[in-house]
């Protein structure tokens, strides 16, 4: 089944492919008493699978009526995932941000699961065995060499 955290994931993901704005509104104590957790899992699990990186936007509201609101931001088409992926990678980019770029290829069937791992591995700090900066200038050029060499595949 997964643990709690990919669940309220799966769980979220679910509600907002059904929206047809790709747009929910969350109260973080409903949902907490939904899975019978506490509201910082929750937090938790917004603050580290629903970034920009990955392609949402979070905003919340505090007080009596609070709420969090979740956006799956859309992509471009597929002509312009280029583009878009190739300002995003301008230069040094970390690992949380290389994961974002991959998470959002994967997710928009741009590539296999198969393929993010591969661009998981080639981009992963165990496989750029370099000091900061470094490590994070040869992690965007390798990034930016497989979209390159990705969407030249596929004719774009």
């Amino acid at each position: 089944m997964g643990n709690i955290s990919d669940v309220i994931e799966r769980y979220l993901k679910h509600i907002l492919q059904e929206s047809p704005d790709q747009s929910i509104e969350i109260r973080r104590n409903d949902l907490a008493a939904q899975f019978d957790c506490v509201p910082s899992q929750i937090n938790y699990v917004i603050r580290t699978r629903f970034t920009v990186e990955r392609g949402y936007l979070v905003q919340s509201k505090r007080g009596g009526h609070g709420f969090i609101r979740i956006q799956k931001l859309l992509l471009p088409s597929t002509e312009g995932l280029f583009e878009h992926f190739f300002k995003t990678i301008g230069g040094p980019v970390d690992q949380a941000a290389a994961e974002g770029i991959i998470y959002q290829l994967e997710d928009a069937e741009v590539i296999t699961a198969r393929e993010a791992n591969v661009f998981r591995a080639v981009t992963s700090r165990e496989s750029l065995p370099f000091p900061l900066p470094i490590r994070d200038e040869v992690r965007g050029k390798l990034l930016k060499a497989m979209i390159l060499s990705l969407f030249q595949k596929e004719g774009v």
